[in-house]
């Protein structure tokens, strides 16, 4: 049987756009994920050429393993940013590798249950009523990001107004080619618009090309493998291991937020275990050649909101791009020099694309927040998440973290679970 096309879809899941277009689009996701890929390694002191590298080869193998079948892009995760940080210093990559595995490990373990289980549990725990707020929640959580990218200089940590007008008029811009322009420069407005702000950030003086002049045309990633010691690290499993957990709730979040835009049910095919298996295998690879823990990204999925291309097609480019980019060294200087202005910019209109979808599931599924069930699970979800009321549990080494995002999607469970259907005063 023919598979249902999504609602408005100018390339659905399975089309092939022809080449000139797929470039293009697959570049616009390449931006669109590359700041916050980037950011990681050079947080946790990580080659940044070999984080995208393994978020390339990270999303072909979850395209592998789900059969082509969800666009999800695979980048480095922010979860575990402070134990990897700590590891690096006490005892180096091969402590940070280890840990690295070991999440994967952790996902390929609740993959082989769901797959032993099923997963129609998802459907009980995860209603309208908890979905809608948590995919807002999940958008908006990003809003201080890009607040602060499009406010504050990094290098001085104060407010910049250079900083201000070049992510506003990122935005506008982005805006405006996504309202006025039809065909393909229609489908690429957040890549026009980066472009745009990019303009402007070098008109501002806010690009520095010193990096792209003393970069080599071909640079080979600073690859370190998994096996670089023979020594066991117990503690970067301990530390690591559990914060797989936190970000299975937020790859749940993000599967639902593709449901929903696409008007499939990635639950069911290729199914949980597979998209889980996917996250975990692109985890374990990146351990092998030197690269962050990864996940899948709000970004991109606020691209494919935005230019309604939904094409696997298009995000396998995008992660051929990655590969490909990660052993070009000036292509790849080049994209880092991109400010945190222009991301900010684009992140007003990527991260709010998010939220008005947990917005259109509320709408669609007529929730009525006039009953105090109903409002009693929206209420904290949303707060908790947006202000990051996050939980930390100190460890040996380091500190296990659930964030808001995480610590709202579990409460949102356990409201939806164990309060009543209708309030006592209501009857």
């Amino acid at each position: 049987m023919e598979e249902k096309r999504s609602n408005g879809a100018i390339y659905d899941l399975h089309d092939r756009p022809p080449f000139p277009i797929l470039v293009g689009l697959s570049f616009q996701h390449l931006f669109s994920m590359f700041g916050a890929t980037v950011l990681v390694p050079l947080l946790v002191g990580l080659n940044p050429g070999v984080a995208i590298f393994s978020s390339g080869i990270g999303t072909l193998l979850h395209m592998l393993i789900t059969h082509g079948k969800i666009p999800a892009y695979m980048g480095s995760s922010f979860a575990f940013i402070i134990p990897m940080t700590s590891l690096m210093k006490s005892f180096g990559y091969p402590a940070v590798a280890q840990g690295v595995f070991s999440v994967g490990v952790v996902y390929l373990i609740v993959a082989l249950i769901v797959s032993k289980i099923g997963s129609d549990w998802i459907n009980k725990i995860f209603p309208p009523v908890v979905v809608g707020p948590i995919v807002m929640m999940i958008g908006l959580s990003l809003a201080n990001s890009a607040a602060t990218n499009a406010t504050i200089n990094s290098l001085t940590n104060k407010y910049d107004l250079k900083i201000f007008f070049v992510a506003f008029l990122t935005l506008i811009a982005t805006i405006c080619y996504n309202m006025y322009f039809k065909k393909f420069l229609g489908m690429i407005p957040v890549l026009l618009g980066i472009i745009t702000g990019y303009i402007f950030a070098t008109i501002f003086g806010l690009v520095d090309f010193q990096a792209v002049a003393a970069a080599h045309w071909f640079a080979l990633p600073n690859f370190n493998s998994l096996f670089a010691s023979k020594k066991f690290y117990p503690s970067a499993v301990i530390e690591m291991a559990p914060l797989a957990l936190v970000t299975i709730s937020e790859h749940l979040g993000h599967v639902m937020v593709l449901n929903k835009i696409t008007g499939r049910n990635f639950f069911k095919n290729p199914g949980l275990n597979k998209t889980l298996a996917g996250d975990g295998t692109a985890s374990i690879a990146a351990s092998l050649v030197g690269g962050p823990a990864v996940t899948s990204y709000g970004e991109n999925i606020g691209v494919m909101q935005m230019s309604k291309v939904y094409s696997v097609w298009v995000i396998g480019g995008a992660a051929v791009l990655a590969v490909v980019l990660s052993f070009v060294g000036k292509l790849s200087a080049l994209i880092q020099t991109v400010p945190g202005a222009v991301i900010g910019g684009v992140g007003f209109m990527l991260y709010g694309v998010i939220a008005a979808a947990g917005l259109q599931i509320i709408v669609d599924n007529k929730i009525d927040y006039s009953k105090k069930r109903n409002l009693m699970i929206a209420a904290p979800i949303l707060v908790i998440g947006i202000g990051n009321f996050n939980l930390q549990i100190p460890l040996a080494h380091s500190t296990l973290e659930f964030t808001g995002v995480a610590l709202a999607t579990i409460i949102g469970i356990i409201l939806n679970l164990v309060l009543p259907k209708i309030a006592a005063s209501e009857k």
